[in-house]
């Protein structure tokens, strides 16, 4: 995975960089059967001066498709993990989607009860 950085101050690149590393090493988990050359994520980090509030925007780019999150929180690392659990929600529910789990039935096993019903003794 190609990660860039795009708007971070020096003073906080190193708790963006921390929290960043430890999130990417989830979010490769669910990306395991992409290339790692074909995904890249690109973070941009904003802070509004009136409110003390960071935002952090990602940008992942798949070969079947672009994601967006944003996070918004008063911390550079709860910012962070906003964004990031924002974009898992969103890379799962692309995957779904590209498996076309909703348009597969799933068969009930052989032999199994259905709920409400009971074994009848003779």
């Amino acid at each position: 995975m190609k990660i860039t950085y795009s708007h971070i101050d020096v003073q906080v690149r190193e708790a963006v960089e921390d929290e960043v590393a430890h999130q990417v090493e989830k979010l490769n988990r669910l990306l395991q059967q992409y290339d790692g050359d074909s995904v890249q994520l690109h973070g941009s980090l904003e802070k509004t001066p009136r409110r003390e509030e960071f935002c952090l925007s990602l940008k992942l780019t798949l070969p079947n498709g672009v994601l967006h999150a944003t996070g918004r929180a008063a911390d550079v690392r709860n910012s962070a993990k906003a964004a990031f659990a924002e974009i898992e929600v969103q890379v799962k529910k692309h995957q779904h989607k590209m498996r076309k789990d909703h348009v597969w039935k799933r068969r009930r096993a052989r032999g199994m009860f259905k709920p409400g019903e009971m074994l009848l003794a003779d």
